[in-house]
């Protein structure tokens, strides 16, 4: 009965004996450490030195002290080779037998990264129509009133200033229209993301030839529902920043890689999804520093003399649309910009 009870636990329970051998694990442990009950019986589990060793150490301590013990945010590396952020509480049983309660917190972690980003990125929208309209109503009227001006001048020459100010005017309401995004709802088509990709890619090509450009498709992705032109935009957003920053860091041998993925039961923010179309948009670039990256979808941020700093923010804008959002890692040598956008969300 309490077997029958541990199997249908949702959180990972490992058993072992003195010499960290498994002697028993549950499905959950099953998944999470990408091994089989079978297979490892009556052997170590080479995940728990993922931590240097750390961990098997803890577990060994809390063997000898005869007393549980709890560690946070611990990296464990399964058999399948992706590290592994968990949770784990190891409690002796008696002298020779150990209960490891293993709990994943990548999953909790990314879903509370996403909230913050979706949070955020709401703020910004508010902020930035309440600051669109504060600056439109003033620059009407100086727009206005400087036509006005230039009607009754006396000297024709001096309307060159007066022009000057309806250009400047111009300009600003301009900015201000692109900071807020697209202020048209979003198309609901069904379309072929690699279409999308491959106009993207054709585009950068013409502009900047000398990267080179991999693509990586998976040609089983069904179609999804949404704005074409839109989507074109946000990937072309991502796309171009990673090119700019891999010509002007001068790169050797610079590249981006354009790669395509489906994610099943996978979670957006607090929202879970059966299928999301995921993006990557992949340099070998310097990275981005790590004072720019919690800033990074922020409007007029840039890490370039003379970038808008617009671009990541107008691309998260039609990804919110298209209730998807931007993930972004980054390091020296690889950045990814991951576009996740559920399949299901506008059918």
């Amino acid at each position: 009965m309490y077997q029958r009870l541990l199997e249908n636990l949702t959180t990972a329970v490992v058993y072992l004996d003195d010499a960290l051998r498994v002697r028993w694990l549950n499905p959950a442990a099953e998944a999470l450490l990408a091994v089989s009950e079978s297979r490892v019986r009556g052997t170590r589990l080479d995940c728990l030195e993922g931590d240097g060793g750390a961990i098997a150490a803890v577990l060994s301590k809390a063997l000898a002290a005869r007393h549980p013990f709890t560690q946070r945010e611990a990296v464990l590396l399964p058999a399948g080779g992706e590290p592994v952020t968990v949770d784990f509480t190891a409690t002796p049983l008696s002298d020779n037998e150990l209960l490891l309660e293993i709990e994943p917190r990548d999953r909790l972690m990314r879903i509370s990264r996403e909230e913050a980003l979706i949070t955020r990125q709401e703020t910004i929208k508010v902020l930035s129509r309440g600051l669109a309209h504060e600056i439109k109503n003033p620059l009407g009227g100086i727009r206005g009133a400087a036509q006005l001006l230039e009607r009754d001048l006396p000297d024709p020459q001096l309307a060159e200033f007066t022009r000057v100010i309806v250009e400047e005017a111009d300009r600003l309401r301009d900015l201000v229209d692109r900071m807020l995004g697209p202020n048209r709802p979003i198309g609901h088509e069904p379309l072929n993301i690699h279409k999308v990709l491959e106009r993207v890619r054709a585009l950068l090509e013409a502009e900047h030839p000398r990267v080179e450009y991999a693509r990586d498709y998976d040609p089983s992705l069904p179609d999804l529902h949404g704005d074409e032109a839109q989507l074109i935009q946000a990937v072309l957003n991502v796309a171009r920043n990673a090119v700019q920053a891999l010509e002007e860091s001068a790169v050797a041998a610079p590249r981006l890689t354009l790669r395509t993925r489906a994610r099943r039961q996978f979670t957006l923010g607090a929202e879970r999804h059966r299928l999301v179309c995921e993006v990557a948009v992949i340099d070998n670039g310097p990275g981005i520093p790590a004072a720019l990256q919690e800033t990074l979808f922020y409007p007029m941020v840039s890490g370039r003399a003379e970038g808008s700093g617009l671009g990541l923010s107008i691309a998260q804008s039609i990804l919110h649309q298209h209730q998807g959002l931007i993930e972004c890692d980054s390091q020296p040598g690889c950045t990814e910009f991951r576009l996740l956008i559920p399949l299901e969300c506008c059918a």
